[in-house]
This record gives structure tokens, sequence and C-alpha cells, in this order.
């Protein structure tokens, strides 16, 4: 490792090498200011508040930034299944994806230079069309008008 947290190798995504400064503490900061956003929430806050007891957070938030260092940087430090516990919380929405993706829009804007930030939400828009038909699959409902969400209509 390098002294800003990422090894020498090249990291290639979408056959663009990553920026230098998109590092291991940039996604710390990223993701404890994100989770920092919602725990504050009106729409969202509640749903982590009755899942995620407090003693619980430090392991959450370490969690999703092993989550967020394996998709941006390629490491291999997530082990998990994300889908699940969404798939668990009745009622998820149209509603909660979009309050979801102006949060993290608003905290990568913050922390992280534009062509990062950049990087962040093309993954974060995947993730929530991925997660928004496995919703309505899960639930029996269609998926065939299902749009993915694009981030000019946040």
């Amino acid at each position: 490792m390098t002294v800003n947290g990422r090894s020498r190798r090249t990291i290639v995504v979408d056959g663009v090498p990553l920026p230098d400064v998109l590092d291991e503490t940039m996604i710390r900061c990223v993701v404890h200011g994100f989770y920092d956003e919602i725990r504050r929430d009106e729409l969202l806050g509640p749903i982590f508040h009755d899942r995620i007891e407090p003693s619980d957070w430090p392991r959450h938030l370490a969690k999703m930034c092993d989550f967020w260092s394996a998709t941006l940087l390629r490491t291999s430090r997530y082990d998990g299944r994300p889908l699940p516990p969404h798939l668990a919380i009745s009622g998820l929405g149209e509603a909660h994806f979009r309050r979801w993706l102006k949060l993290f829009r608003a905290t990568v804007r913050r922390i992280c230079p534009p062509e990062v930030a950049a990087l962040f939400m093309d993954r974060a828009l995947r993730i929530a069309h991925s997660f928004r038909l496995a919703v309505a699959f899960n639930r029996g409902e269609t998926t065939m008008g299902i749009e993915p969400i694009v981030e000019k209509d946040l």
C-alpha cells in the first residue's frame, strides 16, 4: 500500500484508470458522511434506526467501507450479500431509492472531486436500479416498466 491507501497497481473501471485521489480515506469519508445524512433524514432515518442498533453502527459503517472499497478499488474486503436485507424492508419503494440517491449525490459532490463523484454516482445508480428490479420481482410485481433512475432526474 502507498501512503494514500491504494496499491501501486493501476485500477481500471469501465476502461478508465481510477484517479489517484480515490483511496480508502476518501471512501471512508464518503461512507461516514453519507450515513450521517441518512441517520438524520426523515424518510430514511427511521428505516435504519429500526434495523441497526446504536452499538452496531461501527460494524455497519466498516462493512459499507469494505463494500465501496471492493466496488471501486477492486479490493476483496467485502464479503456479503447486500440485497437480502433490502428485500426484507416492507414498503421500500421509489421514494426511498430517490432519496438515497439524492443524499448520496450530495455527499459525493461535497467530498470528492467531480470525476470521483461521477464514479461513485455511476455505481450508485446501477445498484439502485438493480435493487429496484429485485424488490419488484421479489414482490411478484412486473419489472417491465422500471426504468433506471438517471442523475439529471434527481
